[in-house]
């Protein structure tokens, strides 16, 4: 752990766990002979997708007390993201994943995170505030909203964070860590009020906003307190739009299809490694979109993040 806490490109906050995923495709878990070992969660992908594009970055989060807490703080290192603020929880084992692979577009996930899961087990008074104001891009997820003490830690950190730098919401909306869209409505209007960006596919726009067709999502995340609003639209591509007036609306990038469950957060690390750089709107969704595509390609999800040559790579072959 190299980089003094607050010299961080990005720190992210959220999800870890362990990504089992099946070693043969198109074929249901019953099935399945073998599986893949994987660091996964969404908040710990988007950490390493942005480390691989050159940043340096860490991830607030909590794991079990366990053999795959461990693997998983391993994992962190291996990749370059820094582990000084994910503890364990005695209580509760490190989550795992599953999923089932169907090319090119159903990939059912499997959440075992029962009875809680360590990473919903983040406390206020453990929050290293100086850090967090400091990180030149700090992103949140839905999720950390759907329990306490995490959603009270959640919603702190936003409130010293003060829309310092760029401040980003990942709706991350997941209906099984949720009693009803209605519970959630509340916390995400909060979280809005203090980030500066949001991004969500149109489901979790829905759930954030009451709309669904996507300008009318982006305007509406707008006024919900954002300067950026960025929504995902699958194979109809990307469309953004800043408070400013600039809107992107890009297409998606074709790729053969492999497991598309790391591609968003692919998206979300090089959305970061472009705002940082300063590239234009248009220019960073469509290497966003890029970085996505090649996570798509790829089985796994957070060794699958692609480096800024393969992306350049595919851009150039488009």
């Amino acid at each position: 752990m190299s980089e003094p806490a607050g010299c961080f490109d990005l720190i992210t906050m959220g999800r870890i766990g362990v990504d089992l995923y099946p070693l043969q495709t198109g074929v249901p878990l019953p099935e399945v002979k073998s599986f893949g070992k994987f660091l996964g969660g969404s908040a710990a992908n988007v950490a390493v997708a942005a480390v691989r594009l050159g940043r340096t970055t860490a991830v607030i989060t909590r794991t079990g007390d366990d053999p795959f807490g461990t693997y998983l703080h391993q994992q962190l290192k291996e990749f370059g993201v820094d582990d000084r603020f994910v503890t364990p929880v005695a209580a509760y084992p490190t989550p795992i994943t599953f999923c089932e692979i169907f090319p090119p577009d159903d990939f059912p996930l499997y959440f075992y995170r029962r009875p809680k899961a360590p990473d919903l087990e983040i406390r206020t008074d453990e929050l290293d505030f100086r850090a967090i104001r400091s990180a030149r891009i700090f992103w949140i997820t839905g999720t950390g909203l759907s329990e306490e003490p995490s959603r009270s830690a959640t919603l702190a950190a936003l409130e010293a964070r003060n829309k310092a730098g760029t401040t980003v919401f990942d709706l991350d909306w997941r209906p099984m860590f949720w009693s009803d869209p209605e519970a959630a409505r509340p916390y995400y209007a909060e979280a809005l009020r203090h980030a500066t960006v949001a991004v969500g596919n149109l489901d979790e726009c829905e759930i954030a906003t009451g709309v669904r067709e996507p300008q009318a999502c982006a305007e509406a995340l707008l006024d919900a307190g954002v300067e950026l609003a960025v929504v995902k639209q699958g194979p109809m591509g990307v469309l953004a739009v800043h408070r400013d007036g600039t809107t992107a609306e890009v297409p998606p990038v074709p790729v053969e299809v492999v497991n598309g469950l790391g591609a968003g957060d692919a998206f979300g690390g090089s959305l970061c490694h472009g705002l940082l750089s300063g590239r234009p709107l248009e220019e960073t969704m469509r290497y966003a979109n890029a970085a996505g595509a090649l996570v798509a390609s790829r089985l796994a999800c957070s060794s699958a993040m692609p480096t800024e040559q393969e992306v350049a790579g595919l851009l150039a072959g488009a």
